[in-house]
């Protein structure tokens, strides 16, 4: 069975546009219609992909600007598979939220929001160099429109930080792309051309190779909200709309440290083997912080965001565990985890909100008195991201510090503490939030059906994952041994 991409792709865009001219009681729906056709072709792709198979399958590839070299060339492998899975998942649960409770202003809510899951779902597919900047940047321009009008807070200046990180960081990369493709010359006789697995092919001299692989570093990693380049990250998570929030936590910033594992590692071989203590240190530097900070912030959803930090600083460890499939086989785990757990925190955010009027743990409490339901799937919830034995995340991070292990030990042994430090930081908020003396004015409601129809099948999924994360560790092995091939072999030519 062939499965067209480009439908997977572009669904979203079009049924987000049709919304937008739908009229306001109907355009919700509409874009749920289109997340839905995604989401079931990622589950048709889960269900063909070929598990033996290194190379990429489902390939789109049609020439686009010929004199530059540049194809719309679109695949997936087992890099990209489950995180294709997860953002369909998750923006459909998004638009699923929006559709049972509606926005002000549905019909433009809805067309950014589908023109964002395009934008990632674009990032994750492309396989020529200039196709993935023109997504990754295309990713950011909803979002400023989706906190600029729907936000709270402080939104014009959490926008703004925004975007004038986010931005330095993309024009940083796409003169990185534009250079590699230039000195490269991957293209037939030499010519030009930005296939990313030509340029894997024919890599550009090791101290040019440097300098771009800092460009690219520096984009990825404000993205991912990295320390210390995460200056946007405190205001934007209390500023964003709890559903944008969802898909954004959960599965932008995964863009970002895909890109490390889809253009960095086998195009950048040299360059990654010079910078892996650099990266690893700064993957520990953003364990240790986010962690302390989580632990002291009072603030819901700022919890979320340095939590999500300390999430992304073990993924960094996985990736920069250089020649230890093990290491970025759990990254990749831990990817999708870290969305499945993310995103119903936010929601459960949004619903602790609503029964305080406020963020603030210390405005919550005594809530599953009368809620057992939700303080139920909040607990399950809270101990996957506390990566117990049995859950996928405990998989995940395992993997992540046994590539650690063989390649560092004491990186990993620091980086080991961020496991205790999360059941601290969880373990205070669901507490908090859920148990203690009913504040008054307080009101302690269950879940309700809309919103069961929203968190229960998460929570399911999390559970499945953890017990049974084997298939996405099949899909993505093949794939993941040849990506970290380039610099392992860059390392055994280094070694006397």
């Amino acid at each position: 069975m062939t499965i067209h991409l480009s439908i997977l792709l572009f669904f979203p865009l079009v049924l987000g546009a049709f919304g937008g001219l739908a009229p306001r009681g109907f355009a919700p729906s509409t874009l749920l219609v289109g997340s839905l056709v995604s989401l079931i072709y990622a589950v048709l792709l889960l269900l063909e992909f070929d598990t033996g198979a290194a190379g990429l399958q489902f390939v789109t590839s049609d020439a686009w600007i010929d004199d530059l070299g540049v194809r719309y060339s679109l695949g997936v492998d087992g890099l990209n598979l489950w995180l294709v899975a997860l953002t369909a998942l998750l923006f459909a649960v998004a638009a699923l939220w929006i559709t049972l409770r509606p926005p002000d202003r549905p019909k433009l809510y809805v067309f950014h929001l589908g023109v964002a899951e395009t934008g990632v779902l674009g990032a994750l597919l492309a396989q020529d160099l200039l196709l993935f900047v023109l997504f990754f940047d295309l990713m950011l321009v909803p979002f400023y429109f989706l906190i600029g009008q729907w936000g709270g807070g402080d939104r014009v200046g959490a926008t703004f930080k925004l975007v004038v990180y986010t931005l330095v960081g993309s024009l940083l990369m796409l003169a990185a792309a534009v250079a590699t493709g230039v000195t490269a010359g991957a293209g037939a006789e030499g010519g030009l051309s930005f296939d990313i697995a030509a340029l894997a092919e024919a890599p550009v001299e090791s101290s040019t190779q440097q300098w771009i692989f800092v460009a690219f570093a520096l984009a990825f990693l404000i993205k991912m909200g990295a320390f210390p380049l995460h200056g946007w990250m405190p205001d934007g998570y209390r500023a964003m709309p709890l559903p944008v929030l969802a898909v954004f936590s959960g599965v932008l910033s995964k863009v970002a440290a895909y890109g490390f594992l889809r253009v960095v590692l086998p195009v950048f071989p040299d360059a990654a083997q010079e910078f892996e203590t650099v990266m690893l240190i700064l993957a520990v530097l953003s364990i240790l912080y986010g962690s302390a900070q989580a632990f002291t912030q009072t603030n819901v959803r700022l919890i979320l965001g340095y939590s999500s930090m300390a999430q992304l600083g073990f993924i960094m460890l996985g990736i920069f565990a250089l020649g230890q499939a093990a290491g970025a086989q759990g990254a990749l785990l831990q990817m999708v985890n870290h969305g499945l757990v993310v995103a119903p925190l936010c929601f459960i955010v949004a619903l602790l909100h609503e029964r305080t009027g406020s963020d603030d743990l210390r405005e919550m409490g005594g809530a599953a008195l009368r809620a057992p339901v939700l303080s139920a799937l909040f607990l399950v919830v809270a101990l996957a991201t506390l990566a117990i034995p049995g859950s996928a995340n405990f998989a995940g991070e395992f993997l992540i510090l046994l590539g650690v292990f063989n390649a560092k030990l004491a990186i990993a042994i620091i980086a080991s503490t961020g496991v205790a430090l999360a059941s601290v930081y969880m373990l205070r908020a669901f507490i908090r939030a859920m148990h203690n003396r009913l504040r008054g004015g307080t009101g302690s409601y269950d879940l309700s059906v809309r919103d069961g129809l929203v968190l229960v099948p998460l929570v399911v999924l999390i559970v499945a994952f953890g017990v049974y994360p084997q298939q996405a560790l099949e899909h993505s092995q093949a794939t993941v041994e040849r990506v970290v091939a380039a610099p392992a072999a860059v390392a055994r030519e280094a070694s006397p």
